[in-house]
């Protein structure tokens, strides 16, 4: 017999979450079904897009979100007890899985590299840093990169995959705790949104433009940049996160050359 703890909603959010906002419950597990493992979590996800996502929820339900976890009991002979996996029951220290969603470690995984990581660096937000500047954005050495929201779990990643490729990086944060932080990831240039002029903040930093643009921010944050950035350019963007390769000029009102978008999870609202 085993006996999950975990945490539900047990109001929705009025501002910021507050401890007195869940509540920790323990509910008992039915046995496994053939083909069926049972999951004890090591390291669970907290991000922001929960704050949105709460919104859905019934009071009562359980948080959700993505979780590392090893198989103590196994009926699926793909997943033998010991394997550790990436899933998203949601906030509770053991689940029971077909094993259909399931993400096995990567054999390769280094034993100094902690397994928390799978739920950051080398999971979806870093995923999604990697293939948005990379694949989307096409970022290449010698090019400039302004990256919003850059002090969040993808804007941190981007800047530093960008700087190992040779780009000149600029980042655009909320707080001056946040400045100094993305700086000491190596941003050439970083800003405070909210103490500055973002038009003259831009051009100061890159007075020919941006090569490519990492939006990670909620609409307004998004809509604010792109006028003071690109006036007079035609752009679209995604609800949750925009990827978008604008011409070197185009601070000064040119056309887009090539926009992408992405969609995904919020990050840093």
């Amino acid at each position: 017999m085993v006996y999950a703890k975990t945490w539900t909603l047990k109001k929705h959010f009025e501002g910021n979450p507050k401890i007195n906002d869940f509540e920790l419950k323990t509910v008992e597990l039915p046995p496994l079904k053939n083909g069926e493992v049972l999951l004890e979590a090591l390291f669970l996800s907290v991000d922001p897009y929960m704050r949105v996502q709460a919104k859905n929820l019934k009071e009562g339900d359980m948080m959700m979100g993505q979780q590392v976890a090893r198989v103590v009991e196994s009926k699926n002979s793909a997943f033998p007890v010991g394997t550790i996996v990436s899933a998203s029951p949601g906030w509770t220290t053991h689940s029971i899985s077909d094993g259909k969603t399931l993400e096995k470690m990567p054999s390769e995984w280094p034993d100094t590299l902690p397994l928390s990581l799978m739920l950051g660096t080398v999971g979806m937000t870093g995923l999604t840093a990697y293939f948005g500047l990379l694949n989307i954005c096409g970022a290449k050495s010698g090019e400039t990169v302004l990256v919003n929201a850059a002090a969040g779990a993808v804007g941190s990643v981007v800047g530093q995959i960008a700087k190992l490729k040779g780009c000149k990086v600029v980042g655009v944060a909320g707080s001056d705790d946040k400045v100094a932080y993305i700086k000491k990831l190596g941003y050439d240039v970083a800003f405070n949104y909210k103490t500055v002029s973002l038009e003259e903040a831009l051009k100061k930093a890159s007075p020919d433009g941006y090569d490519c643009y990492f939006d990670n921010a909620h609409p307004q944050r998004l809509l604010s940049i792109r006028n003071s950035a690109w006036k007079g350019s035609s752009y679209t963007a995604g609800k949750e996160i925009s990827v978008g390769k604008l011409c070197k000029t185009c601070c000064n009102g040119s056309q887009r050359v090539k926009s992408s978008t992405m969609n995904t999870s919020l990050v840093d609202l």
